[in-house]
C-alpha cells in the first residue's frame, strides 16, 4: 500500500509539470501553453503577422479615441454646462475635464501592467474596453461639470489598455517586425487622437449642424454631446466582440527547476535573438524595474514628450476655435475637425509606408532628436497664423498640423522601442504599466496647466514678452527642447542592441 502511494504521488508530480517539446533551434515549448503556441507560430511563419497586428490597431485606437473626441467640443461643452463666469474662464475649466482621464489612468495604469503579467494581456484588454462602452457612453450625458469629471475619471481609471497592448505588439512578431509592431501602436494612438477630435468636431450640436435629420427635442438634441461619444462606444463594443478570437501571448506555465531555466532563457532569447538560449541570465529576468536604467531613462523622455503632445493638443483646439480678439483663428469645430482628419490621414500613410525605412537607416533615437529639432521652428510658426485668412490659412494650418503630429509620432514610437527591448517578456507588462503611469500623470498635469496658462495669455494680448498666445507657443518649445536634451548621453541609456544609434 506504501509503495502504491508513492507511486501515486510520483504520477501525479510527474502530471503537473507541462510538457516541454524541443525544436532544432533548442527552443522549448510547453504544450497547452497559449504564450509558446504563440512562438509556435512566429517561429513556423517568418512573415508579417497581419491578422494579430490587427488586434494591436484596432484596440489601440479604441483606447485613443475617447481621451482626444472632446476637444473640439470642450469648450461650447464648459459653455453650455455654465460653470465659467465669464469666456476667458473656459480655458481654465476645460483643463480640469481633459485632465481627470489621464490623472485616474495615471492611479492605475502599473496595476493593470501587473495584472497582464499574471493573468494575461487578453482579460485586462478586454476589460479595458469595456469600460470604454460604458463609461465614454456616460461622458456623452453629462448634464453637469461635475458628472464630466467623474465619468472621465473612471474612464481612465479602468481604462488599462495601452501598456498591455504595447507589450502584446512585441510578443506577437519576430524581432526583425518590431519597429513596424510599435509603430501600429503609434500609428493606431496619433490616428485616434486625430479622429477622434475629427468625430467631436463633426458630430457635436448635431441638432445645430444638421437640422434636417435631429430635431432639438430629439436625444441628440437634448444632449448635443452625445453622438460622437456614443459613435466611439459603438466601435470600443464591436473591437470588444472581436477581442474574443484574440490569442493570448503570455506564457502561463509552472515546471521544474531545470524546466523553469530552460523556458526563461526561451524569453530572453526571444528579447535579443542574437543571445544564445543557454548563455541567457535568469537572474536578470528579475531585475527591480527601477533599477533598470535603459527602461527608466526612455520612460522620463517619453513622459517629457507625452507632456508636451497632450499639452499641444488641449492648446491647439482651444487657440483654433477662440475668437481673433483673444489671439485665437475664429474656427468653428468642424473646421478643427477637418484639420484633425487630414492629419490623421496623413500619420497612416506615415507611419505604414516611411517610418520603417526612417528607423533603419536612423534608428529609434537619431529619428527622435531630428524630429525634436524641427518641432520648435514649427511651433514657433503658429502665432503668426493669424495673420492669414480664408484658403491660405487652411492651407499652411493643414502643412503645420501634419508635420508637427507626425514628428511628434516619430519621437513617442522611438520611446515605445527603446522600452519594449529594455526588459524581458515577463517584465514587459508591469514595465509597460509604469511608463503608463508616468505617462498619465505627466498628460493629467498637461491639460489643467495649458488650460490654466492659455487662460491667463489671452488675457496679456498687450505684454511686452511674447504677448498672447506667443507666451503658450514659446512654453511648448521649452518642453519640447528640455525633451531633446534628455534624448542625449549620458542621460538616455539604450538597450546594447542600440548602442550604435
Amino acid at each position: 500500500m506504501e509503495e502504491q502511494g508513492r507511486n501515486g504521488r510520483a504520477a501525479a508530480a510527474e502530471s503537473s509539470v507541462p510538457l516541454l517539446e524541443k525544436k532544432a533551434d533548442g527552443v522549448l515549448y510547453v504544450e497547452g501553453c497559449p504564450g509558446c503556441a504563440v512562438d509556435r507560430r512566429k517561429a513556423a511563419n517568418p512573415g508579417i503577422p497581419y491578422g494579430t497586428f490587427i488586434y494591436v490597431w484596432t484596440v489601440t485606437l479604441c483606447t485613443a479615441l475617447p481621451i482626444s473626441s472632446l476637444f473640439p467640443f470642450l469648450y461650447f461643452m464648459i459653455r453650455d454646462l455654465h460653470i465659467a463666469k465669464r469666456t476667458e474662464d473656459i480655458g481654465f475649466y476645460a483643463g480640469f475635464v481633459g485632465a481627470s482621464f489621464m490623472f485616474g489612468r495615471c492611479l492605475t495604469s502599473t496595476l493593470w501592467g501587473i495584472a497582464a503579467d499574471r493573468i494575461g494581456r487578453k482579460p485586462v484588454v478586454m476589460f479595458g474596453i469595456l469600460s470604454v462602452v460604458i463609461f465614454n457612453t456616460l461622458f456623452g450625458l453629462s448634464v453637469t461639470y461635475w458628472m464630466a469629471i467623474a465619468t472621465r475619471f473612471l474612464l481612465g481609471a479602468l481604462n488599462g489598455l495601452l501598456g498591455p497592448m504595447k507589450a502584446y505588439a512585441i510578443e506577437v512578431c519576430r524581432p526583425e517586425h518590431e519597429p513596424l509592431a510599435l509603430s501600429l501602436v503609434s500609428t493606431a494612438w496619433g490616428i485616434g487622437l486625430i479622429i477622434g477630435p475629427a468625430l467631436g468636431g463633426y458630430l457635436a450640436l448635431p441638432a445645430e449642424k444638421y437640422p434636417n435629420i435631429f430635431s432639438p427635442d430629439s436625444l441628440f438634441g437634448r444632449f448635443p454631446y452625445f453622438l460622437p461619444c456614443l459613435c466611439t462606444s459603438v466601435f470600443a463594443a464591436i473591437v470588444l466582440i472581436s477581442c474574443i478570437w484574440m490569442p493570448e501571448t503570455l506564457h502561463k506555465h509552472k515546471v521544474s527547476d531545470d524546466g523553469n531555466q530552460s523556458v526563461e532563457a526561451l524569453e530572453a532569447h526571444l528579447i535579443d535573438p542574437k543571445e544564445e538560449v543557454g548563455q541567457s541570465n535568469i537572474s536578470n529576468t528579475k531585475k527591480s524595474l527601477f533599477k533598470n536604467w535603459p527602461l527608466m531613462s526612455s520612460i522620463i523622455v517619453y513622459c517629457i514628450f507625452s507632456f508636451h503632445d497632450m499639452a499641444y493638443t488641449e492648446v491647439f483646439s482651444l487657440w483654433a476655435e477662440s475668437e481673433r480678439k483673444y489671439g485665437g483663428l475664429s474656427l468653428s469645430s468642424e473646421d478643427v475637425g477637418q484639420t484633425l482628419a487630414i492629419t490623421g490621414a496623413s500619420l497612416l500613410v506615415y507611419q505604414l509606408f516611411m517610418y520603417p525605412s526612417i528607423i533603419k537607416v536612423l534608428g529609434p533615437i537619431k529619428s527622435s532628436q531630428i524630429a525634436a529639432v524641427l518641432c520648435i521652428p514649427i511651433l514657433f510658426a503658429y502665432p503668426y497664423m493669424t495673420y492669414l485668412s480664408g484658403p491660405g490659412l487652411s492651407i499652411v494650418l493643414n502643412i503645420a498640423s501634419v508635420i508637427k503630429n507626425n514628428l511628434g509620432v516619430t519621437i513617442i514610437t522611438g520611446t515605445f522601442i527603446l522600452q519594449n527591448n529594455a526588459v524581458p517578456q515577463n517584465q514587459r507588462g508591469a514595465a509597460n504599466g509604469l511608463a503608463m503611469t508616468g505617462m498619465s500623470f505627466f498628460k493629467a498635469v498637461a491639460p489643467a496647466g495649458a488650460g490654466i496658462v492659455f487662460s491667463w495669455a489671452q488675457k496679456r494680448q498687450h505684454a511686452f514678452f511674447f504677448p498672447g498666445d506667443q507666451m503658450v507657443f514659446f512654453l511648448l518649445n521649452i518642453i519640447e527642447l528640455l525633451g531633446l536634451v534628455l534624448t542625449f548621453r549620458p542621460f538616455l541609456a539604450v538597450p546594447e542592441q542600440y548602442e550604435r544609434n
